[in-house]
């Protein structure tokens, strides 16, 4: 049996792929997976790293207003579904599934070709134009957030919650010694998607000289982002540590620690979501992340700054205000928890199942 999963250019669609494959592997062993992604986006590191075979496709978007790039880009979509034709017919998958993404609209439409059955999951609290598209031609449509089904055909359309990979440590301890940090010091986690957020990262360096020196700081700044503001950060700020990018030590980076600085996609709050982290969420503005963000808000869920307001200062301010108070941070994490509860691993595994053997 082989799946085969779609999506990329960021890592939002791409965690709950990876949690699906983590979750039916443990069911049926034998199952093959391959990823069809960009040629230049940040998930084929991490997709190689579960041993799972890559290939990139041409891929273009649909934009909602005037745009003469969307004439080039409808010829690439074209260029795509005929790489997509020739993909699925050598690989022959007996399922496709995505998370969002353009580049999977072709995929899709050729696997509708082919008679392939394909799977479509929505995260964000605002449906994507890619996840429309593909709906239409969907055999099964599944969402985070309750309130997302009505975007979709309801007989085909269910709720189960985001499918979230295995994120436990088995000593918290040993995830400290990974980066150096002595228990009981406060430990801060900025980051900003797979390819980083340059106002998250300029909001770190402004916030380094205000926070106390007992606090570790690890700050991911993103495959795509310069480093030389970071790393003379580092000269002057000890416990300061950088990174581009966390594989497989990301889950020691949760584990350890106190209170997350983030983007608002879905994929990063779920995650949270599964280990009860508090955060602060700086949204991406006039984004789906807006509106991600303020169901947490309105939940009192998570805390919630306008990235175009707000400045480093103000974010150390918070940052200080909240790690003063564990009791505040343990009943945002528990509130997130309950807002965001993650998909059932026997829920994932029944959809995987029945739509195999209907094809």
């Amino acid at each position: 049996m082989k799946i085969l999963f779609s999506g990329g250019g960021t890592l939002g669609p791409v965690a709950p792929l990876l949690a699906i494959a983590e979750i039916y592997k443990k069911h049926n062993s034998q199952v093959e997976f391959v990823w069809i992604g960009t040629k230049n986006g940040p998930e084929k590191e991490l997709v190689e790293q579960y041993g799972i075979s890559f290939f990139h496709i041409t891929s273009g978007k649909f934009r909602r207003y005037i745009s003469l790039s969307n004439f080039f880009d409808f010829f690439k979509i074209i260029f795509g579904f005929f790489q997509s034709l020739f993909l699925l017919w050598h690989e022959k998958p007996s399922l496709l599934i995505s998370a969002g993404g353009f580049v999977s609209v072709p995929l899709h439409f050729a696997a509708f070709a082919l008679g392939i059955p394909t799977w479509v999951h929505q995260q964000d609290f605002q449906a994507g134009l890619a996840n429309k598209l593909m709906s239409h031609t969907a055999k099964k449509i599944t969402t985070a957030l309750r309130e997302t089904e009505r975007y979709f055909p309801e007989s085909k359309t269910e709720w189960i919650g985001n499918p979230v990979r295995n994120l436990s440590v088995a000593n918290a301890s040993d995830s400290r010694k990974k980066f150096n940090i002595p228990e009981g010091a406060p430990v801060i986690l900025a980051m900003g998607g797979g390819t980083g957020s340059a106002v998250i990262n300029k909001l770190i360096i402004e916030a380094l000289s205000v926070w106390p020196r007992e606090y570790h700081v690890i700050h991911l700044v993103g495959k795509e982002r310069p480093r030389e503001l970071q790393e003379n950060a580092a000269k002057v700020f000890p416990n300061y540590h950088v990174y581009q990018f966390l594989k497989e030590d990301m889950k020691d980076a949760y584990a350890v620690s106190d209170l997350v600085i983030a983007r608002a996609g879905f994929g990063t709050l779920t995650e949270l979501a599964a280990i009860g982290k508090p955060a602060i969420l700086l949204p991406i503005s006039h984004t789906h992340q807006e509106y991600n963000a303020k169901l947490l808000a309105d939940h009192h869920a998570a805390v919630v700054m306008n990235e175009r307001a707000v400045d480093g200062l103000k974010l150390a301010r918070t940052v200080i205000d909240l790690i003063a108070y564990p009791e505040t941070l343990k009943y945002l994490g528990e509130r997130l928890q309950t807002i965001l509860p993650p998909a059932k691993p026997q829920k994932v595994v029944d959809i995987i199942e029945q739509l195999v053997e209907r094809w």
